[in-house]
């Protein structure tokens, strides 16, 4: 049953760039929460908290494709490991400044510099792009790769809230800077698995994201993006509502599972139809799992709802790396990847930040409104664009009929547009 997974790690260096990739990741899951968890615990305020968070979020949005981008021009050896020094160094100052309650200026501060933070998911990625590009094993390992970000969404909020709640309130973002510089020097180590890199040439100038159809999933992204910050954030608020502020940690791992689990049965299985279509039913799907967060009364019920809409997630991101694959050059992949979670990040920023305030100015029960309100914002998004969500290949063909279909005075015919999706 599970051969498919066994054949993509018949490529030597795949088993351990993907477990490096596992420890590099950890921070995407324990930072933001642990942020939350620590401020919240040293100064009560949830505001200021997912405040930071969102900062975080918006600052890696702004910083990640931009690392991504020299990623591909110079290599991962070159970038990544300067680039994880500066992101250890501003969580160590983020944690001295909090922990000695220095103006809040300087909070932000270290925050904005520890968005530097490579996005080691998209770098992995790319490795199995360089080794298994139009294959089949390709989608089994992006598979494979939603499956560990997800195990590690089920970890890292355990650890990252567990370990602040239990020994001091700093230990989840401490241990975040731990795997991030851990993960980055044991990924970029392996060089035999590392994708060439791209000089800077006319063929490899702009951004990836002229791509229509990569604005399209980075606009939807950004929604689903408020999906996730809001659910962190209302969930801890919740759980402390509810007398149990650890247990937290235990609801967004039953999150990462459901996804998970999805994950795992998704890359067993050969997917049909177009990808723009498969992305356009997961994201509506995702957006209706928000509903039942509405009636949540207790923890055990908002753990069953929370599975249940995590099992959307695996899917749709699978199907997301796909289509940025055959929408990119390779030469731009890696950025390409980066900007779905630049959305992501942003939409972190906008869902943490509004989660936060209804919190303060209302309860965490009135705050379920903020995913739910992001589900309905995604799925309007995907549906308008979902038509540009084409190989390059097929748009640049069909850019090719539409000039051979201009009539004599230079207007095209109405019906041949039509009938070609125009």
């Amino acid at each position: 049953m599970l051969t498919p997974y066994r054949a993509i790690f018949a490529a030597p260096g795949t088993k351990g760039f993907s477990s490096a990739g596992f420890v590099s990741r950890m921070p995407l899951s324990m930072l933001g929460i642990g942020i939350v968890t620590m401020v919240s615990q040293l100064t009560g305020e949830y505001g200021l908290a997912g405040a930071l968070s969102a900062t975080l979020a918006l600052s890696g949005g702004a910083f990640g494709p931009q690392v991504s981008r020299l990623v591909d021009r110079f290599g991962q050896r070159r970038v990544l490991r300067p680039a994880a020094a500066v992101t250890v160094a501003a969580i160590l100052g983020l944690v001295v400044c909090a922990g000695v309650g220095a103006p809040t200026w300087t909070l932000f501060a270290f925050t904005v510099v520890a968005g530097c933070t490579p996005s080691m998911g998209s770098m992995v990625r790319a490795r199995w792009a360089h080794l298994y590009r139009n294959t089949p094993r390709l989608h089994t390992a992006y598979s494979f790769e939603s499956v560990v970000d997800e195990v590690c969404f089920i970890i890292g909020p355990v650890l990252s809230i567990g370990l602040s709640t239990m020994l001091f309130p700093a230990a989840g973002p401490v241990l975040s800077a731990g795997f991030l510089a851990v993960g980055v020097f044991a990924v970029t180590a392996q060089r035999s698995t590392e994708p060439p890199p791209h000089p800077r040439t006319h063929h490899t100038k702009g951004s990836a994201m002229r791509s229509p159809g990569l604005q399209v999933l980075v606009a939807t992204f950004t929604a689903m993006g408020a999906i996730f910050g809001a659910v962190d954030v209302v969930t801890v608020a919740f759980a402390e509502e509810q007398g149990h502020k650890g247990a937290a940690s235990l609801v967004l791992a039953a999150y990462a599972l459901g996804s998970c689990l999805a994950g795992v049965v998704f890359g067993l299985v050969s997917p049909k139809g177009s990808a723009g279509r498969r992305f356009l039913v997961g994201v509506a799907v995702m957006a209706v799992s928000m509903i039942p967060l509405l009636l949540v009364r207790n923890l055990p019920s908002l753990a069953v709802a929370v599975f249940v809409a995590g099992l959307s997630i695996a899917p749709t991101m699978v199907t997301t790396m796909a289509l940025v694959e055959q929408m990119v050059p390779a030469s731009k992949l890696t950025e390409g990847m980066t900007w779905t979670s630049t959305g992501l990040a942003a939409g972190v920023a906008v869902g943490s930040s509004a989660s936060g305030w209804v919190v303060d100015t209302a309860d965490a029960r009135t705050a379920f409104a903020v995913p739910a309100v992001a589900g309905a914002a995604a799925a309007v998004v995907a549906f308008l664009g979902w038509r540009r969500l084409r190989p390059a290949q097929e748009r640049e063909g069909q850019r090719e009929l539409d000039e051979h279909r201009i009539e004599p005075g230079g207007q095209t015919g109405k019906q041949d547009v039509d009938q070609l999706g125009g």
